[in-house]
């Protein structure tokens, strides 16, 4: 009976010893294995996120110095235009002033041309004359001195930047596209046209251009 009681005493050590643990102690184990997981998955997104941080921050100073860089590029082209304008509009301010001007100057220049200068005029109309001349030879230097000066045309090639041709004179002895005649005179102010001169060109008539191409026929037969 006695090694009965033994055998019952020892089949349930092991029953006890082979039941599951308590509820509390599970969940227990699982909670802590959750936290050293999260811990481990927080270490890692530290490591990810700080180079990312840098980077960024990096990049910003980039964005930044060029931002910088660009405005003060700006700020220089601004300048630079700023004081063109200052220096064109003081040189150029005046440039209808000067235009308007002119028409007074050419028919001052065309009352003096009118007169024959082989009369013999009274003294009245000699000491007209020579007022005018006055007058004419003062507004010269008042063009002058503001940087407006006449454009010398006769015997210069024709330049439709500078000429307006009116008209074509036949001229056998000169070669064509010379000015020849000048109508009005043209004006400059500084570097700029302030009025084109308005001109007559020259031209070769009918009959000596047919002589040259004869003679450049005759050449070009003898070089064949």
């Amino acid at each position: 009976m006695e090694k009965d009681k033994e055998n019952i005493n020892k089949e349930k050590e092991t029953d006890e010893s082979n039941e599951p643990k308590n509820m509390d102690e599970v969940n227990e184990e699982k909670i802590n294995e959750n936290i050293s997981e999260n811990n481990g998955e927080n270490d890692d997104a530290t490591e990810d996120t700080e180079p990312s941080e840098e980077e960024s921050l990096k990049e910003e100073i980039r964005i930044l110095k060029e931002e910088k860089i660009r405005v003060l590029a700006e700020m220089e082209n601004l300048r630079k235009r700023f004081d063109r304008e200052k220096i064109d509009s003081i040189k150029y301010g005046s440039v209808n002033f000067a235009r308007d001007i002119l028409s007074p100057g050419d028919n001052l220049e065309r009352a003096l041309s009118a007169i024959n200068k082989e009369e013999d005029h009274p003294k009245s109309i000699k000491n007209l004359i020579e007022g005018l001349l006055m007058v004419k030879k003062e507004l010269s230097l008042v063009l002058e001195k503001n940087g407006v000066t006449k454009i010398d045309t006769i015997n210069k090639k024709f330049d439709p930047n500078l000429h307006q041709a009116m008209m074509e004179v036949e001229k056998d002895d000169i070669e064509e596209g010379v000015v020849v005649q000048e109508i009005q005179p043209g004006y400059m102010m500084h570097d700029r046209l302030l009025r084109p001169a308005m001109v007559g060109v020259s031209k070769k008539s009918k009959k000596d251009k047919g002589a040259e191409s004869t003679k450049n026929n005759d050449s070009d037969s003898k070089e064949i």
